[in-house]
């Protein structure tokens, strides 16, 4: 054996050894939070800071005021609904949209010791939730579409005032005035459908609902998270805080970008086996080639040497005639 080959062999038998040892400190949890923990969040800083500043917008959408509609004593007609409190709480939304998932992946973290996982999921969940609240609230001011309780918000005690153009003059109280104007989109439904729609894909990749081996029972588990989102958003309905647009919208907003991006990754996928088997059917195609040429270079060679060997046999049987 060549003298560099001995080289390559002893590089590639180091580089084994190094795999086999990392392999090693995965599967004995080396990836602890305690160990590897800060050189995560310090690789990831810029994206805390985003997730900071989406915050600070989530906050500066909700103080300042939304966009006053025109609402004219005909419209009141969908607008009587009477005012009730919320089923679903505000304070409750990040308890069971942000606060139940993390709990959930620290289950998972002490189960299996893998900081990236717990980083990553973390830092998924905050991303979806943030962007979703900005998007949503974004929409709210600059829409600024009347709740179906609107009347009593605005006329609490019943008697109903409008200006020269017809617009509502009311005489409620300010904050419950300016809430009476965040109706589209819902935000309960789309925090909920952020938050639980994340955890939803989360346990459906731990669990592997999708391995083909029939377990119903795992689809069920991936379902509920789903399902009380749904039940938060029909809520909204009987309580007369949103209009079933406004759900709906919500919806949309909370779980559209995962099946977009669900899509979007299938596509690539099947682009990118469609080129796997492209270049190897390149190949094939030139090993066929490759194969014909090669046949046929034996098969010319073999005609030559048939014809020559008739054409002597032929040259024998005519001097035999001769």
């Amino acid at each position: 054996m060549p003298w560099w080959d001995l080289g390559s062999l002893s590089r590639l038998k180091n580089f084994s050894g190094l795999f086999q040892n990392k392999m090693q400190e995965v599967q004995l949890g080396s990836h602890t939070v305690r160990s590897h923990g800060m050189t995560v969040a310090r690789t990831h800083m810029h994206d805390w800071v985003i997730l900071m500043l989406l915050g600070l917008i989530v906050v500066i959408l909700n103080v300042i005021h939304p966009f006053y509609r025109f609402v004219g004593k005909d419209m009141m007609t969908d607008l009587k609904y009477p005012l009730k409190s919320n089923t679903v709480p505000v304070w409750a939304i990040p308890m069971y949209a942000v606060a139940l998932p993390i709990a959930i992946f620290f289950i998972v973290y002490f189960r299996r010791r893998d900081v990236y996982d717990l980083h990553h999921a973390i830092l998924g969940l905050l991303f979806s939730v943030l962007i979703t609240g900005v998007i949503t609230d974004a929409i709210k001011d600059a829409v600024g579409r009347p709740r179906p309780d609107f009347f009593w918000r605005c006329f609490p005690d019943g008697k109903d005032v409008y200006d020269q153009l017809g617009n509502v003059v009311c005489h409620g109280k300010k904050s419950v005035i300016k809430e009476g104007h965040k109706s589209f989109p819902s935000g309960h439904t789309s925090w909920s459908f952020a938050g639980l729609g994340f955890l939803s894909l989360y346990l459906s990749g731990k669990i592997k609902v999708f391995d083909r081996k029939g377990h119903v029972a795992k689809l069920c588990i991936v379902f509920l998270p789903l399902l009380f989102a749904s039940l938060v958003g029909v809520s909204r309905v009987d309580d007369y805080w949103h209009h079933w647009q406004d759900v709906f919208a919500g919806g949309l907003l909370g779980w559209g970008p995962y099946a977009y991006f669900q899509v979007l990754e299938e596509s690539r996928s099947v682009t990118q086996a469609a080129t796997i088997v492209n270049g190897s059917n390149v190949q094939v195609t030139e090993a066929r080639v490759e194969n014909q040429e090669d046949e046929t270079s034996i098969h010319g060679c073999m005609g030559l040497s048939l014809a020559h060997n008739s054409g002597s046999a032929l040259e024998e049987l005519e001097s035999g005639r001769r």
